[in-house]
């Protein structure tokens, strides 16, 4: 399952947006899966309109769409990294989150008091990600000095050591480790440790109502200091997703074109990450069930097998595969078999966003 973890400066509009965006995705449907494992962890379905059409097209039992969990990161402030506020305390949680969403406060209202006393994303982004370089810093120091004693009986801990040696000068000037560049080995001996200024970030810039569809100075200045750190930016109004929340499902479209937007922020921010990570989708269906798989792009027939069953991947033989628009087109598998659209691929072959595939395995 794909995890996120939410950070940002207390009043910024973040834990507003992480309950809305929960609640949005509970009251999707009946039938997709949604839960609360504790007040700052939800797991919500991933929306994917394609579900409903492929499920319709299998007459299928039930829908299971892919699964993202976001982690509300709360209580970051100023020398959070010592342990000031709350965020101490869940900063382990968001080492474990394959990207960051990092929510930029780009709204001005009097009745919401700035921690700091005023707008300024500049100097928000740079307290969040101080904090955070200086969690990582601390880790790294304290393992590299573990590290280092290690090494003299096991030879193969100086790739971690030598990985290390590289971070730890840049986070010492309050860079993210994600500026350093490691060999393959470096990476995976570090991977454990988890830094939090190396994973891949979204800048979430959240703003008023009125500015939703087009933005404002504020969007644009952290847009530009996202641009130096090669960071994505999604526009997001934690008070929209508020009041999507009271709306009917079936007006929420309307509500949101008279806006001039097309998505709500839970759709903007999956898209956003899938982006970012690299990630594509790829759907089973069948009378028993519907589902959306997440994969890594590039993986070939047998890795994605793997995604469903660890074993599946090991006893792949092939997969019968269609793009999702030739069944859409045909309206049933057994259409589009006959006219040869259903294709026998092999292990070679790289799975493609919105295959509809089924394997054959040993096992």
């Amino acid at each position: 399952m794909l995890r996120a973890g939410i950070v940002g400066l207390p009043n910024v509009g973040k834990s507003t947006l992480f309950n809305a965006l929960v609640a949005n995705a509970k009251a999707q449907a009946a039938n997709f899966p949604f839960c609360t494992i504790e007040p700052n962890v939800g797991i919500v379905s991933v929306p994917d309109d394609r579900l409903q059409v492929l499920s319709d097209i299998s007459s299928s039992e039930k829908i299971l769409p892919a699964r993202v969990e976001f982690v509300d990161i709360a209580g970051l402030v100023k020398g959070a990294s010592k342990g000031e506020g709350l965020g101490n305390q869940f900063l382990a949680n968001i080492r474990e989150v394959d990207s960051i969403v990092h929510v930029v406060r780009c709204f001005d209202d009097d009745d919401i008091i700035h921690v700091a006393g005023s707008v300024d994303p500049g100097r928000d982004m740079e307290v969040i990600n101080l904090e955070l370089a200086l969690a990582d810093l601390d880790q790294a120091e304290r393992r590299l000095d573990r590290a280092r004693k290690e090494v003299r009986k096991n030879k193969e801990v100086q790739t971690e050591v030598d990985a290390l040696e590289k971070l730890v000068p840049v986070l010492n000037e309050g860079k993210p480790a994600r500026s350093v560049e490691l060999s393959e080995d470096e990476e995976l001996a570090i991977k454990a440790l988890g830094f939090l200024t190396r994973k891949p970030v979204i800048y979430g810039a959240n703003v008023s109502e009125d500015d939703l569809s087009s933005g404002n100075e504020w969007v644009e200045q952290v847009k530009a200091i996202a641009e130096t750190e090669g960071a994505q930016v999604v526009i997001i109004s934690a008070q929209v997703e508020a009041e999507l929340v009271e709306i009917p499902e079936e007006e929420r479209g309307e509500f949101l074109e008279s806006l001039g937007v097309e998505e709500g922020g839970l759709r903007s921010l999956i898209r956003a990450t899938y982006s970012l990570l690299g990630l594509q989708t790829y759907f089973t269906t069948g009378p028993k069930e519907t589902r959306a798989w997440t994969i890594h792009k590039g993986m070939v027939a047998p890795q994605a097998a793997g995604v469903i069953h660890t074993d599946f991947e090991h006893c792949f033989i092939r997969a019968e595969t269609v793009s999702y628009q030739d069944l859409v087109d045909n309206g049933s598998m057994g259409v589009a078999k006959s006219k040869g659209l259903v294709r026998s691929e092999g292990k070679e072959y790289v799975v493609a966003e919105g295959d509809v595939m089924h394997f054959l395995t040993s096992a």
